[in-house]
């Protein structure tokens, strides 16, 4: 379980536009959200024990802020051939059992994870109604193996700070998670920093 930390885009990034394949079927865009007060795109995958240890988590966070307009949309850009337990079939299976409240997509070419200069898995972004990244880090301090509980404190704060109209929220910390498994030769620049 390799440690690797958010690679902190830089706030006020717009958000890179994608057109993914959902794993629950169709085809999901950055456009889809158009009317959204907030978006929080994450990257995610089905294996990542960072990402297993908050998913019910994310499922409560989701439907805990679509009532005010806020969107989540989780992405897995894994190497599938590699990892097959990460490729769609699998993700449909996760986002039925846990009940995801979320698009799931796919990103089998890798291009939006490098877009977003995605690096680990959980990775967040949250985007305001202008699609401007207004926060990008972890959800909350607690790892697995660490004894703090899961509460969602940085990602539930800044986005209730976006929504209360505030510019802007500290602290930004980085996510922690297992490193996004590129697909050999693919690696982005940033991957090795």
């Amino acid at each position: 379980m390799a440690a690797t930390a958010s690679n902190m885009l830089k706030l006020g990034t717009h958000a890179p536009s994608f057109s993914l394949i959902n794993a629950l079927g169709g085809v999901v865009s950055l456009k889809d959200f158009d009317n959204a007060q907030a978006l929080v795109v994450m990257f995610i995958c089905n294996h990542c024990p960072y990402v297993k240890h908050l998913n019910e988590a994310l499922v409560s966070f989701a439907n805990d802020f679509k009532p005010e307009g806020v969107e989540c949309v989780a992405i897995s850009a894994n190497d599938s051939e590699k990892y097959p337990q990460d490729g769609i079939e699998f993700m449909a299976q996760v986002a039925k059992d846990l009940e995801y409240p979320f698009p799931y997509l796919f990103d089998k070419t890798q291009e939006i994870a490098k877009a977003y200069q995605a690096a680990c898995t959980p990775d967040f972004y949250l985007f305001d109604s202008n699609n401007k990244l207004f926060y990008r880090g972890q959800f909350d301090d607690s790892r697995p193996g660490n004894d703090s509980p899961v509460t969602g404190k940085d990602l539930r704060d800044a986005t209730r700070a976006l929504l209360d109209g505030k510019s802007s929220y500290e602290p930004q910390v980085p996510s922690i998670g297992c490193n996004i498994k590129w697909i050999p030769g693919n690696e982005p620049e940033y991957f090795n920093k």
